[in-house]
């Protein structure tokens, strides 16, 4: 699914009805129609809505919304922001069919006194003031104060908010900062139409779902110059399609985890687990003699291998042996726990640079190249790197807060250069390609910020790859998705503060449950 801006979804829209011959009226019945469809299944027990809706198309969704409800026999109340004659014609349109005498609000002044009425009085609001078309303007014209003191009415309310298309207030290009919480109206849930927008997917506005609902647009018309695409419960489902009757363990690849050093044997182990629980028929850790014990012990599931007899981290002599395991297995992680003991950094070099198949590098494996990140240029295998945004920085030699600033466009420039995937960890994890295509992922919460989940999105990563060896790409995507959607339930379940990263190991059942549950519906939710 692409992420288009507001201008590629203006023009998306023209193509619709010029080339396409679908009506805009049509355009705005379904966007309506599937607003009211979701306050209905979502928020069933709601009797009295508040629709309040501004002077331009967004506000036409709002009055359609506004008519399908009353129609399923909610209470409905329709506050218009400004006058009647103002309306853009679809939006007029859909005015003139409104089956409820609207409240024409035309001052501030007038807002704040329907604050307690109306809005006080709601089971659920909906937002249609202002949509994709919205820009911030610092002499703020009389229909945007009245607009923001709309906004301000409604974050004073206690009932849930569902807005259409986006929070009004919000500029849908935003790509990185939160937006004012002063002027923009809070969102218990956010439904847009035929593609998400940047501040959909970059920009934390809402705690709840974010959903996608075709409305009639041929996916012939929607085009967009970022090649920068969202990854959809969809695809995850196709790629975990049922699998064959007579399948076996050797059909889903083994996993060869390099990891653990005394002290941090949990993070291979975990590793380890994850590749296993996310569908590889076979794992097996390489881990230092001396804390084996401990990775075996950790599920009888495992194989292991011991390196480094009474060492306490591995040594550049064992790369020998890890290249031979390597040889029968289908993809290679190496990193969780290794350390930065001497010697690390040197065994993690030879080992990359003589691997064939698919190697997952995360932890300790990518600090080895902190300094000489010309080593993963030019290696025979296909290298796929799991960086958080500190050690994004040190492969970079830029600061933390200049990798935050533009996530896009750094794992962009690094992937291409380094001919590389890479999974730049994080809030929406971004997952750049060699040819310059970046994908992005809007499950997980911060629940995941935790020691060791990224250890298990490795093994996630190495399990996925080793089952769909012949679809490399989409299997990294899918990984990533599922990690954060374990992440989500873990985060239901346990609350936030008290996730760790081996409740995302017993989470993924329910992921791919809720993966495939999502998969099926008729819009699609992002996160």
């Amino acid at each position: 699914m692409k992420i288009t801006t507001a201008d590629e979804m203006s023009a998306i829209d023209r193509a619709t009805c010029q080339q396409h011959g679908v009506a805009s009226l049509t355009l705005m019945e379904n966007a309506g129609r599937a607003v009211a469809d979701y306050a209905r299944v979502h928020w069933p027990t709601a009797i009295r809505i508040t629709v309040v809706c501004g002077k331009g198309n967004n506000g036409g969704d709002g009055f359609v919304a506004a008519r399908r409800l009353h129609t399923a026999g909610k209470v409905v109340e329709v506050l218009l922001l400004g006058s009647p004659e103002d309306l853009k014609p679809d939006a007029a349109s859909m005015f003139a069919k409104l089956p409820v005498r609207p409240v024409v609000l035309r001052s501030a002044d007038e807002v704040e006194r329907e604050h307690t009425r109306s809005l006080g009085g709601a089971d659920l609001i909906v937002d249609a003031v202002f949509g994709t078309g919205y820009k911030a303007r610092e002499d703020a014209s009389p229909t945007q104060k009245m607009a923001e003191a709309a906004i301000a009415a409604i974050n004073a309310t206690s009932a849930p908010v569902l807005s259409v298309d986006l929070p009004s207030g919000v500029d849908a290009d935003l790509t990185s900062s939160a937006p004012d919480p002063r002027v923009v109206c809070r969102s218990s849930a956010i439904i847009t139409f035929t593609a998400p927008k940047p501040a959909h997917i970059f920009a934390p506005l809402t705690r709840g779902p974010i959903v996608v609902a075709q409305i009639g647009t041929p996916d012939s018309a929607i085009v967009s110059t970022q090649n920068l695409c969202v990854v959809t419960p969809r695809e995850v489902s196709a790629l975990f399609a049922p699998r064959a009757l007579e399948s076996n363990k050797g059909r889903f690849g083994h996993v060869l985890v390099v990891g653990g050093s005394l002290g941090k044997s949990g993070a291979a182990a975990m590793c380890g687990m994850a590749a296993l629980r996310v569908g590889a028929g076979l794992a097996t850790v390489a881990t230092p003699a001396s804390v084996l014990p401990a990775v075996a012990a950790f599920a009888p599931e495992l194989m292991t291998e011991p390196l480094s007899d009474g060492a306490p981290s591995v040594a550049p002599a064992d790369a020998a042996q890890c290249l031979e395991l390597a040889k029968s297995r289908n993809v290679l992680a190496v990193g969780p726990g290794l350390s930065q003991r001497p010697g690390v950094a040197e065994f993690v070099h030879l080992l990359v640079k003589e691997a064939r198949g698919p190697v997952v590098i995360d932890a300790d494996g990518l600090n080895a190249f902190a300094n000489s990140t010309q080593l993963l240029r030019g290696t025979k295998a296909t290298l796929i790197l799991t960086p958080h945004p500190g050690e994004m920085a040190r492969l970079t030699g830029r600061s933390v807060a200049e990798i935050q600033e533009n996530r896009v466009s750094a794992a962009r420039d690094f992937s291409r250069k380094h001919r590389c995937i890479l999974v730049l960890k994080g809030f929406r994890t971004v997952i750049g390609y060699p040819d310059g295509a970046v994908w992005v992922v809007a499950t997980g919460n911060p629940g995941m910020a935790s020691g060791g989940t990224g250890d298990v999105l490795t093994g996630m990563i190495a399990g996925a790859v080793a089952q769909f060896p012949g679809q490399l790409d989409e299997a990294v995507r899918a990984a990533v998705f599922l990690h954060g959607l374990a992440g989500d339930a873990a985060s239901r379940r346990m609350g936030e503060e008290a996730v760790v990263a081996t409740d995302l190991l017993r989470c993924l059942p329910s992921a791919f449950r809720k993966m495939r549950q999502r998969a099926a519906g008729r819009n699609v939710r992002l996160c």
